[in-house]
């Protein structure tokens, strides 16, 4: 098996090469000065079982068409099998048509994906997984909740209250608390479809004098998360932490869940930032040694 870590997953990619013994191959990238990219593989993939890493957070659009670009080269150069490690997958909130005549963007992307040759994708904390293997896409969705959990754990943090926000989040908030060994709980949320904007439901909480930590798959905006923050605190909580998957912290949102009233935002490396504490390469690394086991035993 060979790593080939993307533009935008160059530190994650080597992590991942490095917990699994395996052999990387440097991607030479450029940027031509009408923007478009260039990018050459530093070494033969033939034959080869290669995995690509590429997260395709901001510039989402960018970081597929390099994410493509890869895929297909692979493809072409011959390699035996392609998998892809898309810790953030881009567009994977668009998993249906929400109003009449609207792109079902997800369904594009994985149909763009089997055309470069893609056998099967990994992603971490994905909006709906179900939707790939609908679209016929052989996808892993791995959970990053408990290393955040952990991380806070090992922060000495005792009898926590792990919140999530909305209602199908109340398994992330259970997964955390596996890990806690607190309570756990959930506000309620409401999108509106036409602006995207998310309410929360003032719903009561029995936090008071207790550390609180907020899960959430990702942070853009922030707008949702400073309402749960500003609910929490309300509530009487003793301290309150964010934890996200993928922080993708859009113009002022880390200041301002901060000013909100969090003490600390922890994030993972599918998406760089300056939260991104935590790492998924474990995860990533033991998804595909247990697919290689499982083959293995298959072949006997």
């Amino acid at each position: 098996m060979i790593v080939i870590p993307g533009p935008a997953s160059i530190e994650l990619g080597c992590r991942i090469a490095e917990l699994l013994q395996a052999k990387i191959v440097p991607v030479e990238f450029k940027r031509f000065p009408d923007g478009e990219s260039r990018i050459r593989f530093e070494d033969s993939v033939e034959n080869e079982e290669v995995l690509i890493v590429q997260t395709t957070g901001p510039p989402q659009n960018e970081n597929l068409v390099h994410l493509l670009l890869m895929t297909d080269n692979a493809k072409d150069m011959g390699a035996k099998s392609i998998v892809v490690a898309v810790p953030y997958f881009a567009y994977a909130r668009q998993d249906k048509r929400f109003r009449p005549g609207e792109v079902f963007s997800v369904k594009t992307i994985v149909e763009l994906l089997k055309a470069c040759g893609v056998n099967r994708i990994i992603t971490v904390n994905s909006h709906n997984p179900d939707v790939f293997g609908q679209l016929g896409m052989p996808t892993e969705d791995l959970s990053a909740i408990g290393l955040l959990a952990q991380h806070f754990k090992e922060q000495g943090l005792r009898n926590v209250f792990s919140l999530s926000l909305g209602k199908k989040g109340l398994s992330t908030a259970l997964e955390a608390n596996n890990v806690l060994k607190g309570e756990h709980g959930y506000v309620p949320t409401e999108r509106d479809h036409m602006t995207g904007t998310v309410r929360i439901e003032n719903k009561p909480l029995p936090v008071k004098s207790k550390d609180v930590v907020i899960f959430d798959d990702i942070i853009s905006s922030g707008k949702s998360m400073i309402q749960a923050v500003e609910w929490v605190k309300r509530q009487d909580a003793r301290r309150i932490h964010v934890a996200c998957v993928h922080p993708l912290l859009m113009g002022d949102a880390k200041e301002n869940i901060l000013k909100s009233g969090a003490e600390t935002i922890v994030g993972t490396d599918t998406v760089s930032s300056p939260i991104s504490v935590v790492s998924v390469a474990p995860l990533i690394a033991e998804a595909m040694i247990m697919k290689h086991t499982s083959s293995l035993r298959a072949a006997i």
